[in-house]
């Protein structure tokens, strides 16, 4: 059996998702009988924590700020060490937005009008006519992110916060009513199935606590959709994980129209969270 570093914690605002999912995948490795060191970047000693492991391979269990956008990766080839998911450029293109999208567009993926910003710049007037939705440029789990709805009177006040932590360029993207949608995609084995994602009555959207709160959210598969759309989804996740060069397993996330038999590509997750409640 191989000795497995399982990467978990983390710095960015994901860390107790990162720990949710690392504890997850540690306890199952050790099932199969792998011998299993949990190691924490958080911790400033992480890197000789890491060589003084002598592990095969390291699982790489991280989200958001250094452990998805290609940064840990990049330490992680330095070391010569093998580990899972995508390697540097497919994390650093996936965890900026903007840039996905443009790789997105050149293959012809179907996208969600939008435009990036500086969040200043677009906390000072509404960026595009309402209904459209703000989101961090570099940032997962769905933090930070504002829906802002037909007659708001201004853009989210939250965007001229002095302690925002968010990153300063956002994306302003329309807001696509309809299903939401998620494929799941194994590099060797292609998309999987389309999943459909039902938030708790009592919330908005599929924010980070309908994610990863019990009952925050129920998902149905396969989605309750035309098997034209469901074949389109799982088209384009695939063409997406092949257009940022993913290696490993990967999620992608959708909106459905039905009202104008429309999808669009949200984006592509190269490190799905492992948690109880998460669908990759």
């Amino acid at each position: 059996m191989a000795r497995v570093a399982v990467l978990l914690g983390g710095l960015s605002p994901e860390r107790p998702v990162s720990l949710s999912s690392g504890k997850g995948c540690a306890d199952a490795l050790r099932r199969l009988g792998h011998e299993v060191i949990e190691i924490d970047p958080q911790n400033p000693g992480w890197i000789a924590e890491l060589q003084d492991a002598r592990a095969d391979v390291a699982f790489n269990a991280l989200h958001g700020e250094w452990g998805e956008d290609g940064r840990t990766q990049g330490v992680l080839d330095y070391l010569k060490l093998p580990y899972t998911h995508s390697g540097v450029l497919a994390s650093s293109l996936a965890m900026d937005k903007d840039k996905s999208k443009a790789v997105f567009a050149q293959v012809g993926l179907p996208l969600a009008n939008g435009k990036l910003m500086h969040r200043l710049d677009a906390a000072k007037a509404h960026p595009m006519p309402a209904p459209y939705v703000v989101k961090p440029n570099a940032q997962g789990s769905s933090v930070g992110i504002f829906i802002v709805r037909e007659g708001a009177n201004r853009p989210p006040e939250q965007l001229l916060d002095p302690d925002w932590t968010f990153g300063e360029e956002v994306l302003i993207e329309e807001f696509i009513d309809g299903k939401e949608l998620t494929v799941a995609v194994m590099h060797d084995r292609g998309a999987l199935a389309v999943t459909e994602i039902f938030v708790a009555s009592d919330g908005e959207w599929y924010d980070f606590d309908a994610k990863y709160s019990d009952g925050g959210s129920r998902h149905v598969v396969p989605a309750d959709i035309p098997q034209s759309i469901a074949d389109q989804c799982m088209r384009a996740a695939e063409a997406a994980h092949h257009a940022l060069g993913c290696r490993g397993v990967t999620r992608s996330d959708f909106r459905y129209d039905p009202k104008r038999d429309r999808i669009a590509l949200l984006e592509v997750n190269t490190q799905p969270g492992m948690t109880p409640t998460s669908l990759a």
